[in-house]
């Protein structure tokens, strides 16, 4: 180990600063002679210019106002015409004999596995395993949250045996819609084979993400798409607060197959927390209910119909108008043109206007507004109230626009449609007229100054570029060069700057290099807190922790693995299996202290206090034991793990002067390793007040006993699942 009391630490360079301010002084004559000629040119063209600025500026506004205002209509119409789609199908396949047909078929298969025999271990197995591979990683991709796999796994027989055979074995929901039986012989993939395929043509044909069929009890007995929520119960189960589970709800209330319930967009989890809206709609024939036909809205429609399929210059919004739905909680719930032709000026404009950063970088992380961007204008709130009209606002983005507005005309869904266009391209010919203007007042003053401007500038630039330079290097810029324009003074000016500021990079990139060095070697020794402490000068520091939690592990078996290894190999599975246990502890959140050649000392709660410090200790040891599974399945090899556990005051501090190591210690540490003694075979032994704290949660069993300070204590093994 690199001693960390070798490293040192130079301040990086610093230029001085200098002052920007110019003395306080009167105007030049340059600047007077200028100032009269403007006003003179200025003052001619007024009169003109205000009477054809004013007659074409309430001309155009008319024009713009009334254009705009047919978008409006257009995709207000549009928007209306898709719910009225979603409604039409849904009445029409809810009385079909074949949904009707289907359900009945779908609700008695589900039946069957529920009331049948427990799901295999082989089946529980590789549910767990999708949900910790596939689901959780990629719903916490796409969401930006952490979550346990243990919210959503299913825990009914028939829900963990249709997901073991239709979801499992697909990280693709396209690749799980297109099988059809999965060859287990049973009633419920008899079912699938034969309906299928039609609710798949129907969801393809439809653009809709998922077409689900929900029994009478609020069990999904089928998915196209075979997702998370295939099997669960929308009543009791993980979604139950979901709008789906409303939408539900509400449909076998109304008591009348013609009943079609539309939602709102809200955040779905089993399809990774997008935001989603449903239609449902009662399942049955005559009088009789047998389930509810629920269909997961597209949102690529909406945005496709909001859009107008990327036209929008067809449309008649040129180059910055758009047209969008706004919610009435105020967020938008179809997509921002400038985000998905301009993403980095969004979040600029967005975050400008008052958008949340961390809300604006998330829209341009998942690349949707959808229920994320705020819309606060008063077009909106007029909107939301009923009326329809145009006015010009600055909109979300800090734009000034011209607006038209009005309510989405469907029941249900209190949506507005906002159609808008940037005042500046409105506007544009009225924009075009007074740039022709200042063209031609800056020709005249051109003509009028031309060569003294010449002059001075020819005359001051070198002074102004080592003016520029000097303040940049004052501001902290290094490497800065002006170029040489000529062979007087001022060009040998240029090379004296030139060879300070090479000077400086030179010395500040070997600082630089020995300060990164140094970070780096204190990284490796200690956290960056107690980095931070011992760059600030401390050499004893020792700190009380009153709760942490130590778990003390050992491999067992490695020599004997290792017995007839090269040492590179045997050095390149230590380490491997040391890769794999650190990745484990970053995942459950635990903070490795040190590592041996077969030991791993490791704690939870050291730096960052944790509530749950003894829960993630175990599943860190019980992952330990999953890497030791996946290494030995690889390797041919039998790798156990012995490990103790403990939890209550440790100390942690710097050990030694010469050579620098960060360590723990304490009676939390001493018992982990002792009751890991305990034990005269592999397995995970803990003291009561581990048992104690986690006796709800895991199954324990008494393994013998130690003496402490205390007097006599129990050491228990944890019962693997």
């Amino acid at each position: 180990m690199t001693s960390a009391s070798t490293i040192q630490h130079a301040p990086a360079v610093k230029p001085p600063r200098f002052s920007r301010r110019r003395p306080a002084g009167g105007l030049s004559i340059q600047s007077k002679l200028l100032i009269m000629l403007l006003a003179v040119s200025i003052g001619s063209t007024l009169v003109v210019g205000a009477v054809g600025y004013l007659s074409g500026t309430n001309s155009l506004r008319e024009a713009a106002f009334d254009e705009l205002t047919n978008v409006r209509e257009s995709r207000s119409l549009a928007a209306a015409a898709l719910f009225e789609n979603v409604n039409n199908t849904l009445v029409l396949e809810s009385k079909g004999q074949t949904a009707v047909q289907a359900a009945e078929a779908f609700t008695s298969a589900f039946d069957a596995l529920e009331g049948g025999t427990s799901s295999t271990p082989e089946q529980r197995a590789a549910v767990n395993a999708y949900y910790d591979d596939v689901f959780v990683p990629a719903y916490e991709a796409r969401s930006g949250e952490e979550t346990s796999a243990g919210l959503f796994t299913p825990r009914t027989t028939a829900q963990i045996a249709l997901q073991a055979l239709y979801t499992a074995p697909f990280s693709d929901f396209d690749a799980a819609a297109a099988q059809d039986d999965a060859g287990d012989g049973s009633p419920w993939s008899a079912a699938n084979a034969e309906y299928n395929p039609y609710f798949r043509d129907a969801a393809e044909r439809f653009g809709y993400e998922d077409v689900l069929i929900l029994d009478t009890k609020g069990n999904v007995v089928y998915s196209v798409y075979k997702g998370v929520d295939l099997g669960t119960n929308v009543l009791d189960g993980p979604y139950s607060g979901s709008s789906l589970a409303h939408a539900y709800e509400d449909a076998l209330e109304s008591n009348t197959l013609d009943y079609v319930g539309l939602t709102d967009f809200e955040r779905y989890q089993p399809s990774y927390d997008m935001p989603t809206a449903w239609g449902a709609s009662p399942l049955g024939d005559g009088d009789s209910i047998v389930g509810v036909l629920a269909v997961q809205f597209p949102l690529d429609v909406v945005n496709e119909t909001m859009t107008s399929g990327g036209q929008w210059e067809a449309e008649g919004l040129g180059e910055t108008g758009e047209s969008y739905l706004v919610g009435p909680d105020h967020l938008m719930r179809s997509v921002s043109r400038e985000l998905l032709q301009h993403p980095e000026d969004y979040a600029k404009d967005a975050i400008a206007a008052g958008t949340a950063p961390d809300t604006a970088e998330r829209v341009v992380e998942v690349g949707g507004t959808v229920l994320l961007q705020p819309v606060n204008t008063e077009s909106v709130d007029w909107a939301l109230k009923g009326e329809s009209g145009t006015v010009i606002e600055t909109n979300y983005l800090g734009h000034e626009v011209l607006t038209a507005y009005t309510p989405v005309p469907v029941d249900g869904i209190n949506w507005v449609v906002i159609s808008s266009i940037d005042t500046s391209e409105a506007f544009a010919p009225v924009a075009e007229f007074a740039r022709n203007l200042v063209l031609t007042i800056a020709g005249i003053l051109v003509l009028v100054s031309l060569l003294s401007l010449v002059l001075a500038q020819v005359f001051a630039r070198p002074v102004r570029e080592l003016v520029g330079a000097v303040r940049r290097v004052s501001g902290g810029e290094l490497g800065v060069e002006v170029p040489r324009r000529s062979r007087d003074e001022f060009g040998d000016l240029a090379l004296a700057f030139n060879d300070m500021s090479r000077t400086l990079q030179i010395k500040q990139d070997l600082l630089d290099e020995q300060r990164a060095e140094n970070d780096k070697l204190l990284r490796t020794v200690m956290p960056d807190a107690v980095a931070v402490r011992y760059r600030g000068g401390e050499e004893t520091i020792a700190q009380m922790h009153d709760d942490v939690a130590v778990v003390f592990a050992d491999i067992v078996g490695f020599d004997d693995f290792a017995a007839g290894l090269s040492p590179d190999d045997e050095l390149r599975h230590l380490n491997n299996l040391l890769r794999g246990f650190d990745d484990a502890a970053e995942r459950t959140g635990i903070e490795k202290v040190r590592t041996l050649r077969e030991g791993y000392l490791a704690s939870c709660g050291l730096v960052v206090p944790r509530v749950d410090n003894v829960r993630r200790v175990l599943e860190f040891t019980l992952e330990m034991q999953r890497v030791l599974d996946r290494f030995n399945a690889a390797n041919g090899s039998a790798l156990t793990l012995r490990a103790g556990v403990d939890a209550g005051a440790v100390t942690s501090g710097l050990v030694g002067r010469a050579n620098i190591a960060y360590d723990m210690w304490g009676e939390a540490v001493s018992l982990a390793g002792r009751v890991q003694d305990v034990g005269d075979r592999p397995g995970i032994f803990v003291t009561d007040r581990v048992r104690e704290a986690m006796a709800d949660a895991m199954t324990f069993t008494e393994n013998g006993t130690i003496e402490t300070r205390t007097g006599t204590e129990t050491v228990w093994e944890l019962v693997r699942d």
